[in-house]
């Protein structure tokens, strides 16, 4: 392997000075070199998925927790039959077809769209899709809990919303920090198809530079490890807040329920 190879000029192909050096801001760099183009593919890479994870979790909690509404009246019925679709459309689309949507089809029916940057197009797509997963997990973890929380909730006195934001949220939304580690990690990987409409992110990157090296088991492994360091900081970080926000008793409560 020549690992040189990211120490190359990406205009002509001739080593570069301070290639290294130059990422911790101590040299520069005449002309810009493939370590340099895979360094800001990886920060394009890290945005979207951090855009697209944001709105994943605004909208999926939101969807999930509306799932769960009693149908006591018209207006909870129709909102839980809005976070169903809603579910059920960006579930069941694949996320390439979805990109392709966002980036040639959708802009047709809403021109402002066509002034949005492709990456953030993409995070939009990414998002949605994400959000119909996360949603399951936040239904799953509300319905999870005991009935008599809802039903304290509502002997104190506690309205609808009331009892969401002040008792089942805040125990739901913790329960389903394990799953969402998981979803957080797939969409560090589901990043690579806005490589589809060319933001210049990991597997773009990786597929350019290796036509014009010819160097692809090296340009492919960097790109590799990138994505893998990648997704085990997401995994120590969802580690963390689930250590730090874990409901004492609860996991022990589970493992002897599952136990008998």
């Amino acid at each position: 392997m020549d690992l040189g190879i990211f120490c190359k000029s990406t205009l002509d192909g001739e080593l570069v000075d301070h290639c290294f050096s130059s990422l911790l801001g101590i040299g520069q760099n005449a002309d810009p070199s493939y370590l340099d183009w895979l360094m800001k593919a990886w920060g394009w890479t890290l945005a979207v998925a951090g855009l697209g994870l944001l709105i994943a979790l605004v909208l999926g909690a939101v969807m999930g927790t509306l799932r769960t509404l009693p149908v006591d009246s018209t207006l909870s019925r129709w909102l839980v039959r809005l976070a169903t679709t809603w579910v059920e459309l960006f579930r069941n689309i694949p996320i390439l077809v979805q990109v392709f949507l966002w980036y040639h089809v959708i802009p047709a029916f809403i021109p402002p769209l066509k002034a949005f940057p492709s990456y953030l197009l993409v995070s939009i797509a990414l998002g949605f899709f994400t959000s119909a997963r996360i949603a399951e997990q936040v239904r799953a973890g509300i319905q999870s809990l005991p009935s008599g929380q809802r039903a304290a909730a509502t002997a104190l006195g506690l309205t609808t919303y009331q009892s969401y934001r002040y008792i089942i949220l805040p125990m739901a939304l913790r329960i389903v920090i394990p799953p969402l580690t998981s979803e957080s990690m797939n969409l560090i990987k589901n990043s690579s198809v806005a490589f589809a409409v060319s933001v210049p992110e990991l597997t773009l990157f990786a597929m350019q530079a290796q036509e014009e090296t010819s160097h692809g088991v090296e340009i492919y492994l960097a790109v590799t490890l990138l994505y893998a360091l990648s997704a085990f900081a997401v995994n120590r970080v969802m580690a963390h807040i689930e250590k730090r926000s874990r409901i004492p008793g609860f996991i022990v409560a589970n493992s002897e329920v599952a136990a008998h």
